[in-house]
């Protein structure tokens, strides 16, 4: 485990600071706090299935090695945490919904305008479809170029943050992003995930400080 010096944090956190990339009421870390609820579940590859579903011309399902064979897309970017942390040039590897979509894996109905992320032990995380086919939304694998760590997702997990110079693209807090990401749900109307049935925002944009409703 790399050891940081307080000094090199302070330095770094001034640094995106005066790039303005780090939102009020943040604080820069080098480190990758863990944070989830519930235990970290099993992983079997040979029974693992992904699924698209709702409001969809055709549902569809890929195993662990179909997946894995979807087109890939890489994304460096800042994360922030409800919690107050921001972690700065992280970089992200994985499957782009906008990707599959332009590409006709995934056909989405007219009607549909919300997608819902649902994950292992039925743990949900809601997003307008608008948000999760930006730039900056991926169901990612890999973390700095090294598959992710269970506590972190492994093996799939929905991941949301800022890209720097791109103020276009709304950017939410980092639980917008499901880990053990196992199908999307796309909707006509928006429903609530875990977090926001306890309280947290709905938009939850990092910009605004919306942490709670």
């Amino acid at each position: 485990m790399p050891v940081f010096k307080s000094a090199d944090r302070r330095k770094e956190e001034e640094r995106i600071r005066e790039e303005n990339r780090l939102p009020p009421g943040q604080a820069l870390t080098l480190k990758f706090p863990v944070l989830h609820y519930g235990p970290v579940p099993p992983f079997n590859p040979a029974t693992w299935v992904f699924r698209v579903w709702g409001e969809v011309e055709e549902e569809k399902s890929w195993t662990w090695d179909e997946f894995q064979a979807l087109p890939r897309t890489r994304v460096k970017m800042d994360i922030h945490c409800v919690t107050r942390w921001s972690k700065a040039d992280t970089v992200w590897e994985g499957v782009s919904i906008r990707t599959l979509i332009e590409q006709g894996f995934i056909k989405p109905k007219p009607t549909a305008k919300y997608v819902m992320q649902h994950a292992e032990y039925g743990f949900m995380v809601n997003l307008p479809l608008e948000v999760a086919l930006q730039e900056n939304f991926l169901m990612a694998t890999h973390f700095n170029g090294e598959p992710l760590t269970p506590d972190h997702g492994y093996p799939l997990r929905g991941v949301v943050g800022y890209i720097p110079d791109r103020p276009d693209l709304k950017t939410p807090y980092f639980w917008k992003g499901a880990k053990w990401l196992r199908s999307l749900e796309f909707m006509r109307q928006d429903r609530l995930g875990f977090w926001e049935q306890a309280g947290y925002h709905n938009e939850a944009d990092i910009w605004k400080e919306q942490r709670i409703r």
